[in-house]
C-alpha cells in the first residue's frame, strides 16, 4: 500500500513538473502543440477540419462548428494570432462554453469574442473590430454597447487578410476584455457562464491560429448557475462534410443530404418513410439529436436501439416547438427503461420499453421533409 501510495505521489509531482516546464516566464502555457489536438475535443467538426502545418492549426471553416478544450477555465488570460485567408472570413473564439453545442445551432451558448475579416464591412449591429457578445442563452452585459448585449471595440485595429491579428482576452470573475493588437478594444460585464470550456470557431472560410497560449488565474467562488455544462461525455456521430457512419436502402439514401451542420431528408419517394442507420451499433446510450420537421401534417421517428421516439405521439407532441422550428430530443436507453426530455421538458422517467440485451443502431426516420443536427450519443454503464 505504501508503495502504491508513493508511486501515485511520484506520478503527481511528475506531471506538476511537466506543466510547470511548459510555462515560460510570464506564467503562460501553450493551448496548442503545434502537432496534434492533444487537450481538445472535436464537438462537431471532425479531423479534416482541422489540420496543422508548421505549427499552425490551419481550420477548414467546414462544416460549420467548433472545437473546444478539454478543461473548463474559469479565471484566465488567453493569447493567440488569427488571421483569415479569404476576405470576409468569418470565425470566433468563445468563452466560458457548454461541453456541446445549443439546441439547432451549430454553436454553443457561451460568450463570442468575434474574429470577421475586414471586408466582411462593419455595420450599426456589428464590427469586424473584436466585437464580444453573449450568444445562445449566456448573458453579459457591454460596455461601449449600443441598446443590445454586443459591446463593441473602442477602435479599429484589426488587419485584413492575410495579415496576422494578436488577440488578449482577459477573463476574470465574470467580465471580459479583449486587446486587439496591443490595445483593450472591447469590454463585458456580468458575464453567465463565468466558468467553462473555451472554443474555437469554424465558420465557413480558411482562418489560421497560432501562438495559443493560456495564464491561469486564481479562482474564486462562483455560484452553480454561472458554470456552464460540464463534460458528459458526448461524441457527434454526424461528420458534417458527408454520410460517412450512415447507412439505409439505395432509394431512400437519396433523400438525405449532408448540408455543412445540417443533415437533411427530402423525404419519401413512396409514400413511406426515409430512413436512415448508423453502422455503429449501440448498448446503454445516452443521446441528444435535434430535429426539425418542415410540413405541417408530416412527423418524425428516432429509433433507439429497439424504442422508436415518435413525434405523432400525444405525449412527445405537446412539447414540440411549432413547424419549422427545432426541437431537442435528449434521453437515456438503459436496459429496458427509458427517460426522454423534448425541449427541456419531461415526457417519460423510468419508461419501461421492450427491449433486448443486444447493441442496436440509431436510426432517424422521417414520412416528409425534415432536418436533423447535433447528433450527439454517449455510452454508459448498464446501472446508473
Amino acid at each position: 500500500m505504501r508503495s502504491t501510495r508513493y508511486s501515485v505521489l511520484l506520478a503527481s509531482l511528475l506531471a506538476a513538473t511537466a506543466v510547470a516546464a511548459e510555462r515560460d516566464d510570464e506564467g503562460f502555457s501553450p493551448l496548442l502543440n503545434g502537432k496534434d489536438l492533444t487537450g481538445w475535443v472535436l464537438t462537431n467538426t471532425p479531423p479534416a477540419t482541422w489540420t496543422f502545418q508548421e505549427d499552425m492549426l490551419i481550420c477548414s471553416g467546414k462544416p460549420v462548428g467548433e472545437l473546444r478544450t478539454e478543461r473548463m477555465y474559469q479565471n484566465f488570460i488567453l493569447e493567440l494570432e488569427w488571421r483569415h485567408m479569404v476576405p470576409r472570413g468569418n470565425a470566433g473564439v468563445f468563452i466560458w462554453a457548454d461541453d456541446i453545442t445549443a439546441r439547432g445551432v451549430p454553436f454553443h451558448r457561451g460568450i463570442e469574442v468575434q474574429v470577421l475579416e475586414n471586408a466582411y464591412g462593419n455595420t450599426q449591429s456589428h464590427t469586424t473590430h473584436g466585437d464580444i457578445f453573449p450568444i445562445h442563452g449566456a448573458t453579459m452585459t457591454p460596455i461601449n454597447g449600443r441598446g443590445g448585449g454586443r459591446a463593441f471595440p473602442t477602435e479599429e485595429r484589426s488587419k485584413p487578410s492575410p495579415e496576422w491579428n494578436h488577440y488578449r482576452i482577459t477573463c476574470q470573475d465574470g467580465e471580459i476584455s479583449l486587446a486587439v493588437n496591443g490595445k483593450v478594444v472591447t469590454q463585458g460585464k456580468d458575464c453567465s457562464p463565468r466558468k467553462g470550456y473555451i472554443c474555437l470557431e469554424s465558420e465557413g472560410g480558411i482562418v489560421h491560429y497560432r501562438n495559443v497560449r493560456i495564464k491561469s488565474l486564481p479562482d474564486t467562488p462562483v455560484d452553480a448557475v454561472h458554470v456552464a455544462i460540464a463534460n458528459r461525455g458526448y461524441r457527434s456521430i454526424y461528420t458534417g462534410l458527408d454520410l460517412s457512419g450512415w447507412t439505409g436502402e439505395a432509394e431512400a439514401l437519396t433523400a438525405w443530404h449532408a448540408n455543412d451542420w445540417v443533415l437533411s431528408c427530402d423525404g419519401p419517394k413512396n409514400n413511406q418513410e426515409a430512413s436512415l442507420t448508423t453502422t455503429e451499433l449501440f448498448g446503454n446510450v445516452g443521446f441528444v439529436i435535434d430535429a426539425k420537421i418542415k410540413q405541417a401534417d408530416k412527423s418524425l421517428k428516432l429509433r433507439v436501439r429497439d424504442v422508436t421516439i415518435d413525434t405523432a405521439d400525444p405525449a412527445i407532441a405537446k412539447h414540440l416547438e411549432k413547424v419549422g422550428s427545432w426541437n431537442r430530443f435528449e434521453g437515456v436507453q438503459r436496459g429496458n427503461l427509458l427517460d426522454l426530455s423534448v425541449n427541456g421538458r419531461e415526457v417519460f422517467q423510468g419508461h419501461v420499453v421492450q427491449s433486448t440485451l443486444d447493441s442496436r443502431p440509431i436510426t432517424l426516420s422521417t414520412n416528409g421533409p425534415a432536418e436533423f443536427a447535433n447528433i450527439y450519443v454517449r455510452t454508459l454503464s448498464p446501472k446508473p
